[in-house]
């Protein structure tokens, strides 16, 4: 997780406590949109991954109007102050790493398997 953290921060250029939460919040969507196996195994892959998601799984505010899905994942992680370029490079960056932990068969598989995620690839 700390790998992650810090090749958001530097990356990205977004503090350390915001980028904890936008791996919870995407990984905790990624769990609830994407496909169980290959989804399993990035979570499993990443230490520390099951605690962000625990601790950004927060429920409530607009997100909880607006329902699930990509507009929810987008609802939420603006509320951390992210724009859209940043949640772009962030999704780009998550992917990549992704790759690393898990390959890139099983990434293709989570990108092609949740809904909307493909325009962020």
């Amino acid at each position: 997780m700390d790998e992650l953290v810090e090749l958001l921060t530097s990356k990205v250029g977004i503090d350390k406590a915001v980028a904890e939460k936008t791996i919870g919040i995407i990984l905790g969507f990624l769990r609830n949109e994407g496909p169980a196996e290959p989804v399993s195994a990035l979570i499993e892959n990443i230490p520390g991954a099951e605690a962000a998601i625990a601790s950004s799984n927060t429920g409530g505010g607009l997100a909880s109007f607006m329902g699930g899905g990509l507009m929810a994942l987008g609802s939420k992680l603006m509320g951390l102050g992210l724009g859209m370029g940043e949640i772009q490079s962030v999704a780009r960056e998550l992917f990549k790493f992704g790759r690393t932990k898990i390959g890139s068969d099983d990434m293709d598989k989570i990108i092609a398997g949740t809904p909307g995620l493909s325009q962020f690839a």
